[in-house]
């Protein structure tokens, strides 16, 4: 179960960076499904979920942070356009 955990733990996480939000909280079932409130005491958002299904509920909230692209990353694009035309 801990390992179950350990990844609805990461989005939750993921989920509170990208919106802000410290008090969103997970709780899991007696049948180890996935609920999650914004804060304790608070009625919780979704239904009672699978792991895979609960963990697509949280990404999807807030929109994913944009990916850092480096100035190497661009240069090789470049490449890469040069060598298909």
């Amino acid at each position: 179960m801990s390992g179950r955990a350990t990844r609805a733990t990461s989005a939750i996480d993921r989920l509170k960076r990208r919106t802000g939000n410290e008090k969103y909280s997970m709780t899991v079932t007696g049948n180890g499904h996935f609920l999650l409130s914004e804060g304790a005491g608070n009625a919780p958002l979704n239904a009672p979920m699978e792991l895979d299904q609960f963990v697509a509920f949280v990404n999807g909230i807030a929109p994913p942070a944009p990916k850092r692209v480096s100035k190497l990353d661009i240069a090789f694009e470049k490449q890469l356009t040069k060598k298909g035309s």
